[in-house]
């Protein structure tokens, strides 16, 4: 089980010595986290192991970290804690955060985007020009549901090979 926390009590613990966890994907992470917390995905966590005396877990408005909570408390050997209202109680309670606004837009609001684009062009489409631009539509909004029955995006997948969404050369 996972223990809730305000910002205001984790904001403490961390300076104290506690180890923040992030469990939002790396595309969210290089956006905006909160100072000193550590990146470790739950798409990369199974048999993972979290060590520290205070381990709290935070994601973006809590919702990761509660669906998870069980999976999450059973990798840490002591008493377990999450971030209540994740990374957006924080900032609401005006906590500072890092953040780089050059850093892509996180894949799934890239995927959002592009589908209600695609939805849209495809009514405007059929209403104006012939209805068979209907289907565009229909296409997008089966791939949506396909994606939220199955949990895999083609969409998604595709997004991550576009060039400034590759992590850097160096």
């Amino acid at each position: 089980m996972l223990h809730p926390l305000s910002p205001a009590e984790v904001a403490e613990r961390v300076r104290r010595g506690a180890v923040l966890i992030d469990v939002r994907e790396p595309d969210e992470f290089a956006r905006e986290r909160i100072a000193g917390a550590r990146p470790l995905p739950l798409s990369r966590f199974d048999g993972a192991t979290v060590d520290g005396t205070q381990v709290i877990f935070t994601c973006r408005t809590g919702g990761r970290t509660g669906a998870s909570a069980a999976r999450l408390a059973g990798c840490v050997p002591g008493q377990a804690y999450v971030l209540d209202g994740g990374l957006e109680a924080w900032k609401a309670a005006g906590l500072k955060v890092e953040a780089d606004r050059g850093a892509p837009i996180e894949i799934m609001r890239q995927v959002q985007m592009a589908a209600g684009g695609l939805v849209l062009l495809g009514a405007a489409l059929g209403a104006t020009v012939h209805p068979g631009f209907w289907g565009l539509s229909a296409f997008v909004g089966a791939g949506l549901f396909v994606a939220g029955a199955t949990g895999f995006c083609g969409m998604a997948r595709l997004m991550q090979l576009l060039p400034w969404n590759r992590p850097a050369r160096v």
